[in-house]
Protein backbone atom coordinates (compact mmCIF):
# COMPACT_ATOMS: atom_id res chain seq x y z
CA UNK A 1 0.00 0.00 0.00
CA UNK A 2 1.41 3.60 -0.61
CA UNK A 3 1.94 5.20 2.95
CA UNK A 4 1.03 9.01 2.36
CA UNK A 5 2.95 9.36 5.98
CA UNK A 6 6.22 8.07 4.56
CA UNK A 7 8.51 10.11 2.93
CA UNK A 8 12.35 10.71 2.07
CA UNK A 9 13.95 14.36 1.67
CA UNK A 10 17.08 15.32 0.92
CA UNK A 11 19.49 18.12 3.29
CA UNK A 12 20.87 20.84 1.48
CA UNK A 13 21.81 24.41 1.97
CA UNK A 14 21.02 26.98 -0.80
CA UNK A 15 24.66 27.83 -0.77
CA UNK A 16 25.41 24.08 -1.27
CA UNK A 17 23.92 24.38 -4.77
CA UNK A 18 26.12 24.09 -8.32
CA UNK A 19 27.60 27.66 -8.97
CA UNK A 20 25.86 28.95 -11.77
CA UNK A 21 27.10 30.90 -14.81
CA UNK A 22 27.80 34.16 -13.14
CA UNK A 23 29.59 32.45 -9.61
CA UNK A 24 26.86 32.65 -7.54
CA UNK A 25 24.43 29.70 -6.14
CA UNK A 26 20.86 30.35 -5.60
CA UNK A 27 17.65 30.40 -7.17
CA UNK A 28 18.79 29.65 -10.35
CA UNK A 29 18.46 27.05 -12.98
CA UNK A 30 20.52 25.05 -10.55
CA UNK A 31 17.54 24.81 -7.55
CA UNK A 32 14.94 23.96 -9.97
CA UNK A 33 17.11 21.40 -11.69
CA UNK A 34 17.59 20.07 -8.22
CA UNK A 35 13.81 19.77 -7.42
CA UNK A 36 13.50 18.11 -10.70
CA UNK A 37 16.28 15.44 -9.42
CA UNK A 38 14.07 15.29 -6.05
CA UNK A 39 11.35 14.25 -8.14
CA UNK A 40 12.83 11.89 -9.94
CA UNK A 41 13.87 10.21 -7.14
CA UNK A 42 10.39 9.71 -5.14
CA UNK A 43 11.60 12.37 -2.74
CA UNK A 44 9.44 14.41 -1.08
CA UNK A 45 11.34 17.00 1.06
CA UNK A 46 13.87 19.30 0.33
CA UNK A 47 15.49 20.77 4.14
CA UNK A 48 18.07 24.00 4.03
CA UNK A 49 19.63 25.90 6.71
CA UNK A 50 17.90 29.20 7.57
CA UNK A 51 18.04 31.79 4.58
CA UNK A 52 18.46 34.38 6.20
CA UNK A 53 21.43 37.20 5.84
CA UNK A 54 24.61 36.53 7.66
CA UNK A 55 27.60 37.72 9.06
CA UNK A 56 31.07 38.03 7.24
CA UNK A 57 31.52 34.85 8.98
CA UNK A 58 28.64 33.36 6.40
CA UNK A 59 27.07 31.43 9.38
CA UNK A 60 23.55 30.81 8.75
CA UNK A 61 22.67 30.72 12.21
CA UNK A 62 23.92 34.39 13.50
CA UNK A 63 21.82 36.42 11.12
CA UNK A 64 21.75 40.34 10.62
CA UNK A 65 18.05 39.59 10.93
CA UNK A 66 15.90 36.83 11.93
CA UNK A 67 13.39 38.04 8.85
CA UNK A 68 15.69 39.46 5.62
CA UNK A 69 16.66 36.68 3.27
CA UNK A 70 19.82 36.23 1.87
CA UNK A 71 20.29 38.78 -0.82
CA UNK A 72 23.53 36.48 -2.29
CA UNK A 73 20.92 33.87 -3.41
CA UNK A 74 19.29 36.50 -5.61
CA UNK A 75 19.36 34.89 -9.20
CA UNK A 76 20.63 37.71 -11.72
CA UNK A 77 20.04 35.68 -14.77
CA UNK A 78 16.45 35.86 -13.67
CA UNK A 79 16.45 39.62 -12.95
CA UNK A 80 17.72 39.75 -16.70
CA UNK A 81 14.39 37.92 -17.98
CA UNK A 82 12.49 40.31 -15.85
CA UNK A 83 14.30 43.05 -17.99
CA UNK A 84 15.69 44.59 -14.71
CA UNK A 85 19.21 44.27 -15.67
CA UNK A 86 20.74 44.00 -19.18
CA UNK A 87 22.70 40.87 -20.28
CA UNK A 88 26.08 42.97 -20.25
CA UNK A 89 25.61 44.46 -16.49
CA UNK A 90 25.92 40.79 -15.44
CA UNK A 91 28.18 39.76 -17.64
CA UNK A 92 31.01 42.35 -16.38
CA UNK A 93 33.95 40.70 -14.58
CA UNK A 94 33.97 43.58 -11.50
CA UNK A 95 29.82 43.41 -11.29
CA UNK A 96 28.94 44.24 -7.79
CA UNK A 97 25.70 42.70 -6.54
CA UNK A 98 24.76 45.43 -4.32
CA UNK A 99 25.28 48.05 -7.54
CA UNK A 100 22.95 45.57 -9.61
CA UNK A 101 20.45 45.60 -7.38
CA UNK A 102 20.47 50.00 -7.58
CA UNK A 103 20.61 48.78 -11.32
CA UNK A 104 17.67 46.87 -10.98
CA UNK A 105 16.09 49.26 -8.53
CA UNK A 106 16.30 51.96 -10.94
CA UNK A 107 14.61 50.03 -13.75
CA UNK A 108 12.13 49.24 -12.00
CA UNK A 109 11.74 53.09 -11.04
CA UNK A 110 11.22 53.62 -14.69
CA UNK A 111 8.15 51.53 -14.81
CA UNK A 112 4.38 52.91 -14.50
CA UNK A 113 1.79 51.07 -12.79
CA UNK A 114 3.04 47.16 -13.68
CA UNK A 115 2.37 44.40 -11.85
CA UNK A 116 5.36 44.50 -10.19
CA UNK A 117 4.74 47.62 -8.65
CA UNK A 118 1.67 46.26 -7.28
CA UNK A 119 3.65 42.96 -5.79
CA UNK A 120 6.30 45.41 -4.61
CA UNK A 121 4.10 47.98 -2.63
CA UNK A 122 2.24 45.08 -1.16
CA UNK A 123 5.34 42.95 0.10
CA UNK A 124 6.33 46.30 1.88
CA UNK A 125 3.20 46.78 3.67
CA UNK A 126 2.94 43.06 4.69
CA UNK A 127 6.62 43.65 6.36
CA UNK A 128 6.49 46.96 7.70
CA UNK A 129 7.24 45.27 11.02
CA UNK A 130 10.88 44.35 10.18
CA UNK A 131 11.57 46.38 6.62
CA UNK A 132 12.08 49.67 7.73
CA UNK A 133 14.20 48.71 11.06
CA UNK A 134 16.26 46.44 8.97
CA UNK A 135 16.86 48.88 6.24
CA UNK A 136 18.18 51.21 8.79
CA UNK A 137 20.45 48.85 10.20
CA UNK A 138 21.94 47.87 7.41
CA UNK A 139 22.65 51.58 6.30
CA UNK A 140 23.96 52.21 9.86
CA UNK A 141 26.20 49.33 9.83
CA UNK A 142 27.75 50.34 5.79
CA UNK A 143 28.05 53.87 7.63
CA UNK A 144 30.09 52.59 10.78
CA UNK A 145 32.47 49.39 8.86
CA UNK A 146 30.54 46.85 9.44
CA UNK A 147 30.65 47.77 13.48
CA UNK A 148 28.48 45.97 15.99
CA UNK A 149 25.51 48.19 16.78
CA UNK A 150 26.50 48.69 20.46
CA UNK A 151 29.94 50.17 19.25
CA UNK A 152 28.10 52.75 17.18
CA UNK A 153 27.70 57.08 18.27
CA UNK A 154 25.53 56.80 20.76
CA UNK A 155 22.45 58.71 18.83
CA UNK A 156 22.22 55.90 16.11
CA UNK A 157 23.24 53.01 18.66
CA UNK A 158 19.83 54.56 20.99
CA UNK A 159 17.73 55.61 18.02
CA UNK A 160 17.35 59.17 18.57
CA UNK A 161 14.73 60.13 16.48
CA UNK A 162 16.37 63.49 15.14
CA UNK A 163 19.16 61.35 14.09
CA UNK A 164 17.29 58.57 12.55
CA UNK A 165 14.98 61.36 10.53
CA UNK A 166 18.09 62.64 9.26
CA UNK A 167 18.98 59.03 7.34
CA UNK A 168 16.03 58.39 6.50
CA UNK A 169 15.86 61.85 3.96
CA UNK A 170 19.97 61.44 3.23
CA UNK A 171 20.02 57.89 2.56
CA UNK A 172 16.37 57.39 1.06
CA UNK A 173 17.49 56.13 -2.30
CA UNK A 174 20.00 53.48 -0.21
CA UNK A 175 17.08 52.42 1.97
CA UNK A 176 14.80 51.73 -1.37
CA UNK A 177 17.70 49.85 -2.65
CA UNK A 178 17.71 47.23 0.53
CA UNK A 179 13.86 46.80 0.25
CA UNK A 180 13.86 46.51 -3.00
CA UNK A 181 16.31 43.64 -2.83
CA UNK A 182 14.51 42.31 0.07
CA UNK A 183 11.67 41.99 -2.68
CA UNK A 184 13.80 40.32 -4.79
CA UNK A 185 14.74 37.74 -2.36
CA UNK A 186 11.48 36.75 -1.71
CA UNK A 187 9.76 37.13 -5.10
CA UNK A 188 12.32 34.53 -6.08
CA UNK A 189 12.37 32.30 -3.26
CA UNK A 190 8.53 32.05 -3.25
CA UNK A 191 9.09 31.18 -7.63
CA UNK A 192 11.01 28.50 -6.42
CA UNK A 193 9.01 27.01 -3.36
CA UNK A 194 5.73 27.34 -6.16
CA UNK A 195 7.73 24.88 -8.78
CA UNK A 196 8.53 22.36 -5.63
CA UNK A 197 5.13 22.29 -4.48
CA UNK A 198 3.49 21.92 -7.79
CA UNK A 199 6.31 18.56 -8.40
CA UNK A 200 4.91 17.66 -4.81
CA UNK A 201 7.96 17.98 -3.04
CA UNK A 202 7.66 20.66 0.29
CA UNK A 203 10.05 22.99 1.40
CA UNK A 204 11.81 22.36 4.97
CA UNK A 205 12.84 25.66 6.78
CA UNK A 206 15.20 26.48 10.24
CA UNK A 207 15.01 28.46 12.98
CA UNK A 208 17.62 29.48 15.03
CA UNK A 209 16.11 29.54 18.41
CA UNK A 210 18.39 32.75 19.50
CA UNK A 211 19.19 35.96 17.48
CA UNK A 212 22.19 37.01 17.16
CA UNK A 213 23.07 40.03 19.21
CA UNK A 214 24.73 42.70 16.37
CA UNK A 215 21.19 42.30 14.58
CA UNK A 216 18.59 44.55 13.46
CA UNK A 217 16.25 42.54 15.76
CA UNK A 218 17.96 43.21 18.88
CA UNK A 219 19.23 47.07 17.77
CA UNK A 220 15.63 47.93 17.01
CA UNK A 221 13.98 46.18 20.10
CA UNK A 222 16.59 46.06 23.00
CA UNK A 223 13.29 45.71 25.31
CA UNK A 224 12.80 42.39 24.04
CA UNK A 225 16.28 41.36 25.58
CA UNK A 226 18.09 40.83 28.85
CA UNK A 227 20.36 43.93 27.93
CA UNK A 228 21.59 46.27 31.30
CA UNK A 229 21.27 50.01 31.01
CA UNK A 230 23.82 50.58 28.49
CA UNK A 231 22.27 47.79 26.09
CA UNK A 232 25.35 45.70 26.97
CA UNK A 233 24.23 41.75 27.40
CA UNK A 234 23.90 40.53 30.82
CA UNK A 235 24.14 37.10 30.34
CA UNK A 236 25.12 34.95 26.98
CA UNK A 237 23.30 31.77 25.48
CA UNK A 238 25.19 28.52 24.59
CA UNK A 239 25.05 24.83 26.27
CA UNK A 240 26.84 23.17 29.57
CA UNK A 241 30.11 20.62 29.50
CA UNK A 242 28.91 18.00 27.77
CA UNK A 243 30.65 14.93 26.08
CA UNK A 244 31.56 16.95 22.88
CA UNK A 245 33.47 19.89 24.92
CA UNK A 246 34.60 20.17 28.32
CA UNK A 247 34.13 23.88 28.42
CA UNK A 248 30.74 24.17 26.79
CA UNK A 249 29.56 26.10 24.06
CA UNK A 250 29.31 29.88 24.57
CA UNK A 251 27.54 30.99 21.65
CA UNK A 252 27.29 34.39 22.54
CA UNK A 253 23.90 35.09 21.92
CA UNK A 254 21.17 36.74 24.21
CA UNK A 255 19.00 35.74 25.89
CA UNK A 256 15.24 36.83 25.63
CA UNK A 257 13.62 39.07 28.45
CA UNK A 258 10.98 36.59 28.38
CA UNK A 259 8.27 38.58 30.76
CA UNK A 260 8.13 41.35 28.27
CA UNK A 261 7.83 39.29 25.59
CA UNK A 262 4.78 37.59 27.29
CA UNK A 263 3.47 40.93 28.17
CA UNK A 264 2.67 41.94 24.41
CA UNK A 265 1.46 38.14 23.24
CA UNK A 266 4.31 37.29 22.02
CA UNK A 267 4.12 39.50 19.15
CA UNK A 268 7.78 39.80 18.52
CA UNK A 269 7.74 35.62 18.00
CA UNK A 270 4.17 35.51 15.99
CA UNK A 271 5.59 38.37 13.41
CA UNK A 272 8.96 36.06 13.26
CA UNK A 273 6.91 32.81 12.80
CA UNK A 274 4.68 34.40 10.17
CA UNK A 275 7.71 34.99 8.02
CA UNK A 276 8.77 31.26 8.31
CA UNK A 277 5.20 30.21 7.52
CA UNK A 278 5.60 32.02 4.06
CA UNK A 279 8.28 30.67 3.31
CA UNK A 280 8.29 26.83 4.31
CA UNK A 281 5.73 24.48 4.87
CA UNK A 282 7.78 22.60 7.87
CA UNK A 283 9.93 24.35 10.10
CA UNK A 284 12.23 23.08 12.62
CA UNK A 285 13.48 24.95 16.04
CA UNK A 286 16.74 24.72 16.33
CA UNK A 287 17.83 23.94 20.00
CA UNK A 288 14.44 23.72 20.84
CA UNK A 289 15.08 22.79 24.62
CA UNK A 290 16.03 26.48 25.06
CA UNK A 291 12.15 26.83 25.07
CA UNK A 292 11.84 24.90 27.81
CA UNK A 293 14.91 25.92 29.80
CA UNK A 294 18.09 27.43 28.19
CA UNK A 295 21.64 27.75 29.79
CA UNK A 296 22.38 31.04 30.74
CA UNK A 297 26.01 32.28 31.05
CA UNK A 298 27.21 35.29 32.65
CA UNK A 299 27.79 37.72 29.96
CA UNK A 300 31.89 38.57 31.54
CA UNK A 301 32.58 34.20 31.80
CA UNK A 302 35.22 33.51 28.90
CA UNK A 303 33.32 29.56 28.59
CA UNK A 304 30.06 28.26 29.31
CA UNK A 305 31.11 26.30 32.65
CA UNK A 306 29.67 28.90 34.97
CA UNK A 307 25.91 29.46 33.71
CA UNK A 308 22.77 28.20 34.94
CA UNK A 309 19.93 26.55 33.53
CA UNK A 310 16.51 29.59 33.41
CA UNK A 311 13.46 28.63 32.77
CA UNK A 312 11.40 29.74 29.76
CA UNK A 313 7.77 29.59 28.95
CA UNK A 314 7.67 27.32 26.16
CA UNK A 315 4.27 26.32 26.77
CA UNK A 316 2.56 29.60 26.45
CA UNK A 317 4.64 30.52 23.32
CA UNK A 318 4.16 27.38 21.43
CA UNK A 319 0.06 27.30 22.28
CA UNK A 320 0.50 31.34 20.81
CA UNK A 321 2.26 29.97 17.55
CA UNK A 322 -0.13 27.60 16.82
CA UNK A 323 -3.92 29.05 17.82
CA UNK A 324 -2.19 31.69 15.14
CA UNK A 325 -0.81 29.40 12.49
CA UNK A 326 -2.89 26.28 13.27
CA UNK A 327 -1.61 24.59 10.58
CA UNK A 328 2.06 25.06 10.95
CA UNK A 329 3.95 21.80 10.95
CA UNK A 330 6.87 22.73 13.32
CA UNK A 331 9.97 20.22 14.17
CA UNK A 332 11.99 19.93 17.50
CA UNK A 333 15.53 19.67 17.37
CA UNK A 334 15.85 17.90 20.11
CA UNK A 335 19.83 16.67 20.28
CA UNK A 336 21.91 16.62 23.07
CA UNK A 337 21.29 16.32 26.66
CA UNK A 338 17.05 16.33 27.19
CA UNK A 339 14.93 16.17 30.21
CA UNK A 340 11.81 14.89 31.22
CA UNK A 341 9.99 18.50 30.64
CA UNK A 342 11.15 18.91 27.34
CA UNK A 343 10.06 15.88 25.71
CA UNK A 344 7.12 16.54 27.92
CA UNK A 345 6.71 19.94 26.10
CA UNK A 346 7.47 18.18 22.67
CA UNK A 347 5.07 15.68 23.44
CA UNK A 348 2.34 17.66 24.46
CA UNK A 349 2.08 19.46 21.07
CA UNK A 350 2.88 16.31 18.98
CA UNK A 351 5.92 17.77 17.65
CA UNK A 352 8.78 15.35 15.64
CA UNK A 353 11.48 14.99 17.29
CA UNK A 354 15.07 14.36 15.69
CA UNK A 355 16.99 10.97 15.36
CA UNK A 356 20.49 10.92 14.39
CA UNK A 357 21.79 7.68 13.35
CA UNK A 358 25.74 8.39 13.21
CA UNK A 359 24.82 8.79 17.42
CA UNK A 360 23.13 5.42 17.74
CA UNK A 361 25.98 2.89 18.05
CA UNK A 362 28.51 1.75 20.45
CA UNK A 363 26.20 1.96 23.66
CA UNK A 364 23.72 -0.09 24.78
CA UNK A 365 20.05 -1.14 23.33
CA UNK A 366 18.56 1.93 24.74
CA UNK A 367 20.03 4.22 23.04
CA UNK A 368 17.34 6.40 21.26
CA UNK A 369 18.88 6.44 18.25
CA UNK A 370 19.01 2.95 17.38
CA UNK A 371 16.60 1.85 14.30
CA UNK A 372 14.52 0.09 16.43
CA UNK A 373 13.85 2.76 19.02
CA UNK A 374 13.12 5.12 16.24
CA UNK A 375 8.99 5.95 16.59
CA UNK A 376 6.99 7.10 13.70
CA UNK A 377 6.47 10.96 14.96
CA UNK A 378 10.00 11.57 14.43
CA UNK A 379 12.68 12.61 12.15
CA UNK A 380 15.35 10.44 11.08
CA UNK A 381 18.67 11.62 9.48
CA UNK A 382 22.08 9.94 9.01
CA UNK A 383 23.62 12.92 10.03
CA UNK A 384 22.87 16.65 10.14
CA UNK A 385 25.01 20.01 8.86
CA UNK A 386 26.33 19.63 12.06
CA UNK A 387 27.57 16.07 11.97
CA UNK A 388 30.69 14.53 9.50
CA UNK A 389 29.70 13.04 6.35
CA UNK A 390 28.45 9.46 6.85
CA UNK A 391 31.40 8.14 4.84
CA UNK A 392 33.66 10.29 7.13
CA UNK A 393 31.85 9.41 10.47
CA UNK A 394 32.21 5.52 9.82
CA UNK A 395 36.24 5.71 8.51
CA UNK A 396 36.89 7.70 11.93
CA UNK A 397 34.69 5.25 14.25
CA UNK A 398 36.03 3.20 17.04
CA UNK A 399 35.99 -0.73 16.87
CA UNK A 400 33.36 -0.69 19.71
CA UNK A 401 30.79 1.25 17.42
CA UNK A 402 32.22 -0.04 14.58
CA UNK A 403 31.38 -4.07 15.78
CA UNK A 404 27.79 -2.87 17.01
CA UNK A 405 27.05 -1.28 13.53
CA UNK A 406 27.83 -4.75 11.91
CA UNK A 407 26.00 -6.72 14.15
CA UNK A 408 22.96 -4.68 13.39
CA UNK A 409 23.46 -4.79 9.92
CA UNK A 410 24.33 -8.25 9.92
CA UNK A 411 27.43 -7.48 7.59
CA UNK A 412 31.19 -7.32 8.34
CA UNK A 413 32.18 -4.87 5.19
CA UNK A 414 29.26 -2.67 4.53
CA UNK A 415 28.73 -0.58 1.40
CA UNK A 416 29.47 3.22 3.13
CA UNK A 417 27.70 5.28 3.59
CA UNK A 418 24.58 3.30 1.01
CA UNK A 419 24.14 1.18 4.31
CA UNK A 420 23.78 4.14 6.94
CA UNK A 421 21.51 5.67 4.53
CA UNK A 422 19.21 2.09 4.12
CA UNK A 423 19.05 1.68 7.58
CA UNK A 424 17.75 5.58 8.17
CA UNK A 425 14.97 5.42 5.07
CA UNK A 426 13.91 1.98 6.93
CA UNK A 427 13.00 3.18 10.03
CA UNK A 428 9.84 3.67 11.30
CA UNK A 429 10.12 7.88 11.27
CA UNK A 430 7.52 9.29 9.24
CA UNK A 431 10.28 11.54 7.57
CA UNK A 432 13.72 10.67 6.74
CA UNK A 433 16.18 13.12 5.70
CA UNK A 434 19.19 12.20 3.46
CA UNK A 435 21.97 15.04 3.52
CA UNK A 436 23.44 15.37 -0.35
CA UNK A 437 26.78 14.38 0.94
CA UNK A 438 25.77 10.42 1.72
CA UNK A 439 23.63 10.65 -1.81
CA UNK A 440 27.23 11.04 -3.37
CA UNK A 441 29.41 9.31 -0.93
CA UNK A 442 31.69 11.84 0.26
CA UNK A 443 34.35 11.60 2.86
CA UNK A 444 35.34 13.95 5.71
CA UNK A 445 36.88 16.80 3.15
CA UNK A 446 33.13 17.78 2.47
CA UNK A 447 31.58 18.63 5.92
CA UNK A 448 29.22 21.47 6.14
CA UNK A 449 30.12 22.58 9.17
CA UNK A 450 31.89 21.65 12.72
CA UNK A 451 30.66 23.31 15.91
CA UNK A 452 32.73 25.05 17.71
CA UNK A 453 35.36 26.01 15.01
CA UNK A 454 35.13 29.21 13.22
CA UNK A 455 37.69 28.31 10.08
CA UNK A 456 35.96 26.69 6.72
CA UNK A 457 32.23 26.23 7.72
CA UNK A 458 29.48 26.40 5.75
CA UNK A 459 31.61 25.90 2.32
CA UNK A 460 30.87 22.99 0.79
CA UNK A 461 28.97 23.18 -2.63
CA UNK A 462 28.07 19.76 -4.96
CA UNK A 463 28.89 19.97 -8.41
CA UNK A 464 26.59 17.93 -10.98
CA UNK A 465 29.43 15.65 -12.46
CA UNK A 466 29.36 14.51 -8.92
CA UNK A 467 26.19 13.10 -9.32
CA UNK A 468 26.12 9.83 -11.95
CA UNK A 469 24.01 7.67 -12.90
CA UNK A 470 24.54 4.82 -10.00
CA UNK A 471 24.07 7.15 -7.45
CA UNK A 472 20.53 8.45 -8.77
CA UNK A 473 19.59 4.92 -9.22
CA UNK A 474 20.76 4.18 -5.90
CA UNK A 475 18.86 6.41 -3.63
CA UNK A 476 15.73 6.09 -5.66
CA UNK A 477 15.63 2.70 -5.34
CA UNK A 478 16.58 2.74 -1.39
CA UNK A 479 13.13 5.50 -1.33
CA UNK A 480 11.50 3.26 -2.92
CA UNK A 481 12.08 0.27 -1.27
CA UNK A 482 11.68 2.13 2.24
CA UNK A 483 8.20 2.68 0.96
CA UNK A 484 8.79 5.94 0.51
CA UNK A 485 8.40 7.08 -2.30
CA UNK A 486 6.43 9.56 -4.13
Amino acid sequence: MHNQHRKAGVLLHISSLPEGDFGTSGFGSAATQFVDFLAEIGARVWQTLPLNMPHDDGSPYQCLSAHAGNIAFICLENLVAEGLLAQQDITEPQANKYALFSKAYSHYKLQKNTELQKEYITFCRKNVTWLGNFSLFLVLREKFKHASWNAWPIAYKNKQPAEIKAIKQRHAYELAVIKFSQFLFFRQWHALKTYANTKGIEMFGDIPIFVAYDSADVWANPQLFRLDTNKNMQVVAGVPPDYFSATGQRWGNPHYNWPAMQANGFSWWLDRMRTQQHMFDLVRIDHFRGLQAAWEIPANEETAINGAWAAAPGDALLHAILKRFPDMQLIAEDLGVITIEVDALREQYQLPGMKILQFAFGGDESNPYLPHNIEENSVAYTGTHDNDTTLGWYQALDEQAKNHLHRLLEVEEPIMPQALVALTLASKANLAIIPMQDILGLDAEHRMNTPGTVNGNWQWRFSWNMLNAAARDAIKNAIVQSNRAM
